[in-house]
């Protein structure tokens, strides 16, 4: 009886690392980008604005969380905010809905977050709904961007300075296994 519960405890120990060491090769990466939605933005109609292509340092991102970029499992994307800079007196109201895809070269777009309806959220920061999917190609890439597409319900006065706020979490393969 004793052996069984010798052999219990082991397995419970070896599963408790394994659970530990998985969590090692979990971290979030951090992007940040701006675009401008220019005034001239007419209502009800649909525009379409690229941010500056990112550069993904991924390499030097795996390499300091213990890792490199064959033995990346999948890479999601958690968070996604918009905070209006400018104007001071506006907020997302003018926007009626908004969709993000990611883009890098050899890829098909990727829509990865959106937010059907901003009226229902007013404010100077915006949080869209993220897409479920696997990105690992498009941040193991040299440079990404974001192709922003959205509808306005008001008439722009000036140009609309927004901050792009992205957090992925990536997951690696356990020492390589």
């Amino acid at each position: 009886m004793q052996k069984y519960f010798l052999v219990l405890i082991l397995m419970m120990a070896t599963i408790i690392s394994c659970d530990e060491i998985d969590n090692l090769t979990k971290f979030t990466m951090d992007y940040d980008s701006s675009m401008t939605i220019p005034s001239s933005t007419g209502i009800n109609l649909p525009f379409v604005l690229n941010t500056p292509q990112m550069e993904t340092n991924s390499e030097s991102e795996f390499e300091s969380n213990n890792t490199h970029k064959d033995l990346i499992e999948d890479i999601r994307l958690r968070v996604l905010d918009l905070t209006l800079v400018s104007p001071d007196n506006e907020d997302f109201s003018f926007l009626e809905s908004i969709k993000i895809y990611i883009v890098a070269e050899g890829l098909q777009e990727l829509e990865i977050a959106f937010n059907e309806d901003v009226s229902a959220t007013p404010g100077k920061t915006l949080e869209l709904q993220t897409v479920d999917v696997d990105i690992q190609e498009y941040v193991k890439k040299d440079k990404f961007s974001l192709k922003v597409q959205a509808v306005t319900d008001e008439v722009l006065t000036s140009d609309h300075q927004i901050d792009i706020h992205s957090e992925f979490f990536v997951d690696a393969k356990i020492l390589g296994i």
